[in-house]
Protein backbone atom coordinates (compact mmCIF):
# COMPACT_ATOMS: atom_id res chain seq x y z
CA UNK A 1 0.00 0.00 0.00
CA UNK A 2 1.48 3.26 -0.59
CA UNK A 3 0.83 6.63 1.65
CA UNK A 4 0.07 9.53 0.15
CA UNK A 5 2.37 12.65 0.82
CA UNK A 6 1.72 16.49 -1.30
CA UNK A 7 5.29 16.31 -1.64
CA UNK A 8 6.34 12.78 -1.91
CA UNK A 9 4.75 9.11 -2.32
CA UNK A 10 6.40 6.55 -0.11
CA UNK A 11 5.83 3.12 0.30
CA UNK A 12 4.86 2.09 4.30
CA UNK A 13 2.78 0.12 6.16
CA UNK A 14 -0.85 1.16 6.20
CA UNK A 15 -2.84 0.24 9.60
CA UNK A 16 -6.43 0.38 9.03
CA UNK A 17 -7.99 0.11 12.75
CA UNK A 18 -12.36 0.83 12.60
CA UNK A 19 -13.45 4.23 14.06
CA UNK A 20 -16.44 4.05 15.77
CA UNK A 21 -18.96 7.46 15.58
CA UNK A 22 -20.22 6.95 19.28
CA UNK A 23 -23.26 8.31 19.10
CA UNK A 24 -24.30 6.60 15.87
CA UNK A 25 -22.46 3.07 16.37
CA UNK A 26 -21.12 4.04 12.22
CA UNK A 27 -17.92 2.57 11.52
CA UNK A 28 -14.77 2.80 9.37
CA UNK A 29 -11.87 1.81 8.35
CA UNK A 30 -8.99 4.64 8.54
CA UNK A 31 -5.45 4.61 7.66
CA UNK A 32 -4.13 6.11 10.98
CA UNK A 33 -0.51 5.93 8.98
CA UNK A 34 -1.98 8.65 6.62
CA UNK A 35 -4.68 10.01 8.72
CA UNK A 36 -2.53 10.86 11.74
CA UNK A 37 -3.53 14.27 12.81
CA UNK A 38 -6.81 14.96 15.22
CA UNK A 39 -8.20 17.82 13.47
CA UNK A 40 -11.61 18.25 15.67
CA UNK A 41 -15.13 17.64 15.44
CA UNK A 42 -17.18 17.76 12.12
CA UNK A 43 -19.29 21.37 11.58
CA UNK A 44 -22.16 19.57 11.86
CA UNK A 45 -22.89 16.17 12.97
CA UNK A 46 -21.17 13.77 15.57
CA UNK A 47 -18.24 12.32 14.69
CA UNK A 48 -14.36 13.20 13.73
CA UNK A 49 -12.36 14.98 11.29
CA UNK A 50 -8.46 13.59 10.47
CA UNK A 51 -6.17 15.38 8.40
CA UNK A 52 -2.54 14.29 7.02
CA UNK A 53 0.85 14.98 8.89
CA UNK A 54 1.23 17.62 5.99
CA UNK A 55 -1.84 18.62 6.01
CA UNK A 56 -2.65 18.13 1.94
CA UNK A 57 -5.69 16.02 3.02
CA UNK A 58 -8.54 15.83 5.33
CA UNK A 59 -11.11 13.22 5.95
CA UNK A 60 -13.93 13.85 7.99
CA UNK A 61 -16.64 11.04 9.54
CA UNK A 62 -19.92 12.33 10.54
CA UNK A 63 -23.26 11.02 11.17
CA UNK A 64 -25.88 13.94 10.79
CA UNK A 65 -29.67 13.16 11.39
CA UNK A 66 -32.19 13.09 8.09
CA UNK A 67 -35.18 14.71 9.79
CA UNK A 68 -37.51 14.59 7.34
CA UNK A 69 -36.33 11.13 6.15
CA UNK A 70 -35.21 12.24 2.63
CA UNK A 71 -33.58 9.56 0.19
CA UNK A 72 -30.09 9.61 -0.41
CA UNK A 73 -31.06 11.46 -3.69
CA UNK A 74 -33.30 14.10 -2.12
CA UNK A 75 -30.73 14.73 0.71
CA UNK A 76 -27.84 15.04 -1.84
CA UNK A 77 -30.63 17.61 -4.25
CA UNK A 78 -30.63 19.53 -1.18
CA UNK A 79 -27.23 20.08 -0.57
CA UNK A 80 -27.17 21.53 -3.78
CA UNK A 81 -23.62 19.72 -5.21
CA UNK A 82 -21.62 21.37 -7.95
CA UNK A 83 -22.08 21.10 -11.64
CA UNK A 84 -19.07 19.92 -12.25
CA UNK A 85 -19.53 16.31 -10.49
CA UNK A 86 -17.30 13.85 -12.58
CA UNK A 87 -18.37 10.79 -10.81
CA UNK A 88 -22.10 9.69 -9.23
CA UNK A 89 -23.74 7.20 -7.66
CA UNK A 90 -27.06 6.89 -6.21
CA UNK A 91 -29.00 4.20 -4.75
CA UNK A 92 -32.22 3.65 -2.41
CA UNK A 93 -29.44 2.94 0.56
CA UNK A 94 -26.04 5.64 -0.03
CA UNK A 95 -24.70 8.29 -2.75
CA UNK A 96 -21.16 8.72 -3.51
CA UNK A 97 -20.00 11.97 -5.40
CA UNK A 98 -16.75 13.03 -6.17
CA UNK A 99 -15.36 16.05 -8.48
CA UNK A 100 -12.32 18.94 -8.52
CA UNK A 101 -12.17 22.33 -6.58
CA UNK A 102 -9.00 24.26 -7.43
CA UNK A 103 -6.07 21.77 -6.55
CA UNK A 104 -7.83 19.29 -4.74
CA UNK A 105 -10.26 16.32 -5.23
CA UNK A 106 -13.31 16.20 -3.04
CA UNK A 107 -14.86 12.72 -2.42
CA UNK A 108 -18.13 12.34 -0.46
CA UNK A 109 -20.40 9.04 0.47
CA UNK A 110 -23.17 8.91 2.92
CA UNK A 111 -25.21 6.01 3.59
CA UNK A 112 -28.52 6.48 5.43
CA UNK A 113 -30.65 3.93 7.78
CA UNK A 114 -33.50 5.40 9.36
CA UNK A 115 -33.72 8.73 10.04
CA UNK A 116 -29.14 9.40 9.88
CA UNK A 117 -26.87 9.56 7.27
CA UNK A 118 -23.51 8.23 8.06
CA UNK A 119 -20.55 10.14 5.67
CA UNK A 120 -17.03 10.09 4.95
CA UNK A 121 -15.80 13.22 2.79
CA UNK A 122 -12.71 13.38 1.59
CA UNK A 123 -10.18 15.85 -0.07
CA UNK A 124 -6.42 15.02 -1.31
CA UNK A 125 -4.30 16.75 -4.06
CA UNK A 126 -5.57 15.95 -7.66
CA UNK A 127 -2.01 15.13 -8.19
CA UNK A 128 -2.00 12.67 -6.71
CA UNK A 129 -5.15 10.94 -7.65
CA UNK A 130 -3.46 7.42 -8.41
CA UNK A 131 -2.14 6.61 -5.36
CA UNK A 132 -5.36 7.52 -3.52
CA UNK A 133 -7.87 5.90 -5.25
CA UNK A 134 -7.31 2.70 -3.37
CA UNK A 135 -7.24 4.25 -0.41
CA UNK A 136 -10.73 6.38 -0.71
CA UNK A 137 -11.86 2.98 -1.91
CA UNK A 138 -11.37 0.95 0.89
CA UNK A 139 -12.81 3.66 2.87
CA UNK A 140 -15.25 4.03 0.97
CA UNK A 141 -16.51 0.18 0.91
CA UNK A 142 -15.66 -0.01 4.56
CA UNK A 143 -18.54 2.55 5.73
CA UNK A 144 -20.98 1.03 7.88
CA UNK A 145 -23.77 2.65 9.30
CA UNK A 146 -24.40 1.72 13.19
Amino acid sequence: MLAASSTVVVAQPVDWPRYKVPESGAVVDIPTSIFSKDAGKPESGYGRRFRTSDNSAILTVQTVTNDEGDSPAVFLAKKNPPQNVVYRKVTHRFFAISSFHDDKIWYNRCNFVARLATCVLISYPASEKRQWDGIVTRISNTLASG
